[in-house]
């Protein structure tokens, strides 16, 4: 299995296969429009400007599951991320992160790479997964975990 097996919806609707990602690295984050960790946008902007030619795409998977944190429509939320943070890559649709409600992509990556002492459930906004060329993930950073803090991990899997 891999993450190239699950589709997700843009914040517009459009149905996205990941598997379109496929040969890239991708690290995918769990986001908040209202939350302590929300300037990290700028952070994975910033990785998104210096590593996309490489090869590194960033998805961001807003959820309002911790503390009403993102209580936007879909399109409020990717022009929030738009005007405030210049993000420029894909804001999927909102989307439940853990739980039995979880999208599937959440429920394969919180089992394949599990968080502190093995932790599965996403505990927080900007969880960030790290996944592989292949599709495989590789590392669960924590939501405290600056963006620049990934780079050399980033640069290993671009080779």
């Amino acid at each position: 299995m891999s993450v190239y097996e699950y589709e997700a919806r843009t914040s517009k609707g459009d149905e996205v296969k990941l598997s379109d990602y496929a040969g890239k690295v991708v690290l995918v984050v769990n986001t908040a429009s209202k939350c302590g960790f929300t300037p990290q946008f700028q952070g994975l902007q910033d990785l998104y400007d210096k590593y996309h030619d490489r090869g590194l795409e960033i998805l961001g998977f807003p959820s309002n599951q911790f503390k009403e944190q993102d209580p936007g429509t879909n399109e409020e939320i990717a022009e929030f991320c738009q005007v405030n943070y210049g993000v420029k890559f894909p804001i999927f649709e909102k989307v439940d992160v853990k739980g039995e409600n979880a999208h599937p992509l959440f429920q394969y990556l919180s089992d394949e790479a599990p968080g502190l002492m093995g932790s599965k459930s996403v505990k927080w906004n900007f969880t960030k997964f790290l996944i592989d060329k292949e599709g495989r993930p590789v590392k669960r950073f924590a939501p405290q975990t600056a963006p620049d803090q990934l780079e050399k991990d980033i640069e290993k899997l671009l080779g």
